[in-house]
């Protein structure tokens, strides 16, 4: 597609170099100590629709490219049936978008728009990567600070940009760094050991065992999250592709979850954070950098990454989570673990952030999607 008047032309992901500047682009318009690239896997699956997304809706890759044919712009442009019966409205979904300037987003918003009302859309969302349960959001404040895995890094006038193609902003959040962990005190922070109640049992993850556990935790994490307004159940192939490759990195200590009388009930998940790795190989994760990674794994015991936790509704107010939350402080202390960062929280959920803050967390990145109506 053609943009009127600006020399940008919008046309879908097609070869093999096509697929590498789509991966590439983010690494050229931003530091790279800053911005986290996109796994090439993840991308080859969309670019192929092999992926669990392909069950509910469309996606088409599209780059963004100037009069002399440089790539300065890229996003997906997708559809998701779960997203539209939750949002009681059809969504066109914007992901994994950068852009050089102002004017390759509005672009990109053209064509985003032209499509969204060929099918019959009302609204574009974005970015989301592919759902905002698992990736997107634009960094609103906190700019200075690294991104990584897991979360979004963008410049700073970005918000202005998405502000100026008409989109409104929706719910807010903030990803939070706990440091010098070594220091705090669990029981003081988070209040004295006790026994856990009657039938609840602690149980770690197992390298050996994660496919037998990765059920229970998309178990408890749909229950605990399906009260969120962009919530999207998980699916198993979905958790599975999320997943795929940690039982080699696991560390047993840092998954853990509560069940009651054998009823999973809450969690949370820990991962080291290998975002250093993943920045030095630009996202390529080949058959080599696969052994690298697994060659040096003891590196990255340092930092980590909660990814994400939650208790079940009915089993809220009971003191789980401040238990699981003790446990890992001690796990995480024991492990020689000096930083933990935490993926996006939504404003509203303030129990969930008061962990992090009792234990000398403070907001990292504040982000917030954003939204489009279409007339």
């Amino acid at each position: 597609m053609l943009v009127p008047g600006a020399e940008l032309r919008v046309e879908p992901v097609r070869s093999g170099r096509d697929l590498a500047a789509f991966r590439e682009l983010p690494l050229r318009l931003h530091p790279a100590q800053k911005v986290v690239p996109l796994l090439e896997p993840t991308l080859r699956s969309w670019h192929e629709g092999t992926g669990p997304h392909a069950e509910h809706g469309e996606l088409e890759m599209l780059l963004v490219r100037d009069g002399r044919g440089r790539v300065v712009g890229r996003t997906t442009l997708h559809s998701d049936d779960r997203m539209d019966a939750r949002r009681g409205e059809m969504t066109a979904l914007l992901g994994a978008t950068e852009f050089a300037s102002t004017e390759v987003l509005e672009a990109i918003v053209a064509h985003a728009e032209w499509w969204a009302r060929e099918e019959g859309r009302t609204a574009l969302l974005g970015p989301v990567s592919l759902l905002p349960n698992q990736t997107g959001g634009v960094v609103t404040a906190g700019h200075e600070e690294p991104g990584f895995l897991d979360s979004a890094w963008n410049p700073d006038w970005y918000p202005a940009a998405w502000e100026a193609c008409g989109f409104a902003p929706l719910w807010p959040g903030a990803t939070w760094l706990c440091e010098d962990l070594g220091s705090r005190d669990p029981e003081v922070d988070l209040g004295p050991a006790g026994p856990l109640p009657e039938g609840v049992e602690l149980h770690r993850g197992s390298r050996r065992r994660l496919a037998e556990q990765l059920p229970l935790l998309r178990t408890m994490l749909n229950a605990s999250f399906a009260e969120l307004p962009y919530f999207t159940p998980i699916s198993a192939p979905e958790l599975e592709a999320a997943t795929d490759g940690l039982a080699h990195l696991l560390d047993e200590d840092l998954l853990l979850y509560l069940t009651d009388h054998g009823r999973p009930v809450a969690f949370v998940l820990v991962v080291p954070d290998i975002t250093a790795f993943v920045r030095s190989t630009g996202g390529r994760m080949r058959w080599r950098d696969q052994a690298r990674l697994w060659l040096t794994r003891g590196r990255y015991r340092r930092e980590a990454i909660l990814v994400i936790k939650g208790t079940v509704p009915d089993q809220r107010g009971r003191g789980l989570m401040r238990a699981l939350s003790r446990e890992l402080l001690v796990n995480l202390q024991a492990g020689g673990y000096e930083q933990l960062r935490v993926t996006q929280v939504g404003r509203e959920n303030a129990g969930s952030a008061a962990h992090f803050a009792a234990i000398g967390g403070r907001p990292l990145h504040e982000l917030c999607f954003y939204r489009k109506g279409l007339v």
